[in-house]
């Protein structure tokens, strides 16, 4: 049984140099950002589909790792499809888990719309988790965006 979570961020910033920020470049941004949280990432591949991104946590975060494969980008459509295949709760909350990311443009800013289904390990209750993945993709979406809005030549 398959369970999912959806949430959108509204951004002060256009949905392209977001979308280069918080997706493109997050394995570069986030060390920098949120040294507090993620202490390193790593790119396996050119960084578009197929490679794979592993962030490092900082101790005291729920997980030492996660490792997402990307599936899908569309750079002009300012969308993502990623899967996780390790870290993150695999094989002790959840079998699988994967996002589908879209920066949606509205008026010179940006809404970014996010769904992420995963199938629980059965007995397990990955809600917790859920919940913890929600807030840092929302976390994520407003570091970039207060980098950008201090870093106005960034990304454009």
């Amino acid at each position: 049984m398959s369970s999912s979570w959806s949430c959108e961020v509204e951004s002060s910033i256009p949905a392209p140099r977001l979308f280069k920020a918080a997706i493109m470049d997050w394995h570069n941004l986030a060390p920098k950002l949120s040294p507090d949280k993620v202490v390193s990432a790593v790119v396996e591949g050119e960084g578009g589909v197929g490679s794979v991104r592993q962030f490092n946590f900082a101790p005291g975060m729920p997980f030492s790792h996660v490792k997402e494969r990307l599936d899908f980008i569309d750079v002009e459509k300012f969308e993502v499809k990623s899967s996780l295949i390790e870290g993150g709760g695999i094989g002790t909350h959840v079998e699988s888990a994967s996002s589908h990311t879209i920066f949606v443009p509205k008026d010179g800013v940006c809404v970014v719309k996010v769904v992420s289904s995963y199938k629980p390990v059965p007995g397990a209750n990955a809600d917790e988790e859920a919940e913890i993945v929600k807030a840092s993709f929302i976390g994520i979406i407003k570091a970039a965006e207060a980098y950008l809005v201090a870093n106005p030549d960034a990304y454009n």
